[in-house]
């Protein structure tokens, strides 16, 4: 499975997973991602995500 916020790699049985009220699901690595994407509503500098892959 892939974070919906970061997009990395997520270990079986670690990560948490969110369900919505209209029953979609996000996925998340860490605490920090879920805050970001759900509370802070914040969306992730696809910049970034790239120099960080590389």
């Amino acid at each position: 499975m892939k974070c919906n916020f970061c997009n990395t790699d997520i270990r079986k049985g670690t990560g948490l997973m969110y369900v919505a009220r209209n029953g979609k699901t996000f996925v998340y690595c860490s605490s920090r991602c879920y805050k970001y994407d759900r509370v802070y509503k914040r969306k992730i500098n696809k910049k970034l995500l790239n120099e960080r892959s590389k």
